[in-house]
């Protein structure tokens, strides 16, 4: 089984919560039973079913994908390399949960939406570097998204550039992306520090890759955790992060791209993938695709179920 989010705080503090105050209510109603000299177990029953439920709640919360079938597509044959930001500025919290979390699900749903194209993916903060080669197994694929964090380390900020100059890099000397249409995606705030040579990005006009930029935030902004704190600049200042629009923007029309913005509940995605559709190719493969879909709402029906057989049946708490 595969999960589309992991385990984090959060669901550990639902759980703590759960269980803080399910003990304090069941001890204050055996705490009473005894002062009227009574049986009160008909509470255990109902623990156990609203714990139930509340796992299964979980569970669906959590994205489990499970089960595999495989599928024959003809289709052109697609190559794309998402850059993702990792810089600190992506965990402001403007996008939520935050800007990576954000990114991270709709790579996700991404992958699951074009079953037949081959993603890579390259991190960039202060430096770019590969962490998934083109790929057409998108289960290995979303794996590796899973586990990505911020770079706590990028005080020195954020070089987009470089990492775009690294995705073409990985096109030209890789043989087996010769007669697949290629596309990058960037996935960023767009708070660039680094320098962004015309060269480069007439490189990827001539080479027919087009720049997808995806701008990851907004003009209000947010500030950025830092542990207890936050992000300070040199006058011990609150640092405060905005969505940078015109260099996205800006880049990508001058490799003559497209530009997005990510929104709040993820419509943009298909947006995306409709952007990639259109890149027609003259190469056409078939592929059988093991295809493994989020089973969430089987467990979020039986935690339905249950609820209401919470609200229907009763236990007497008091045996008087």
């Amino acid at each position: 089984m595969n999960w589309l989010y992991q385990f984090s705080t959060t669901e550990f503090i639902f759980i703590g919560l759960f269980l803080l105050l399910y003990v304090l209510y069941i001890a204050r109603v055996f705490w009473v039973a005894r002062q009227l000299n009574t049986s009160a177990w008909g509470v255990v029953p109902k623990f156990f079913l609203r714990g139930s439920y509340l796992v299964l709640l979980l569970i669906a919360l959590l994205g489990p994908s499970f089960g595999e079938a495989s599928e024959k597509l003809d289709t052109t044959a697609r190559d794309v390399f998402m850059i993702v930001d990792v810089s600190r500025s992506m965990a402001a919290n403007d996008v939520v949960p935050t800007r990576l979390e954000r990114v991270k699900y709709d790579v996700q749903q991404l992958s699951d939406t074009l079953l037949a194209d081959r993603f890579g993916l390259i991190l960039t903060a202060t430096e770019p570097f590969v962490l998934s080669p083109l790929t057409a197994d998108h289960s290995a694929l979303k794996q590796f998204v899973q586990h990505i964090q911020p770079n706590p380390a990028s005080s020195g900020g954020t070089d987009l550039c470089s990492a775009i100059a690294l995705a073409r890099q990985k096109f030209v000397t890789d043989s087996t992306t010769r007669q697949s249409t290629k596309a990058l995606i960037l996935f960023s705030d767009g708070e660039n520090f680094g320098p962004c040579e015309r060269t480069e990005l007439n490189r990827l006009r001539q080479d027919n890759i087009p720049l997808i930029t995806v701008g990851v935030g907004t003009d209000a902004g947010a500030s950025i955790r830092d542990g207890l704190d936050f992000v300070r600049d040199d006058d011990n200042q609150v640092v405060h992060s905005h969505l940078n629009r015109s260099f996205l923007q800006n880049l990508a029309r001058d490799s003559r791209g497209r530009y997005l913005e990510a929104d709040a509940d993820g419509r943009y995605v298909y947006e995306l993938a409709s952007v990639l559709r259109s890149l027609q190719g003259p190469f056409t493969n078939q592929q059988e695709i093991a295809i493994s879909t989020n089973k969430y709402y089987y467990f979020l029906l039986i935690a339905l179920g249950l609820i209401i057989i919470d609200l229907l049946v009763t236990f007497r708490t008091f045996r008087l």
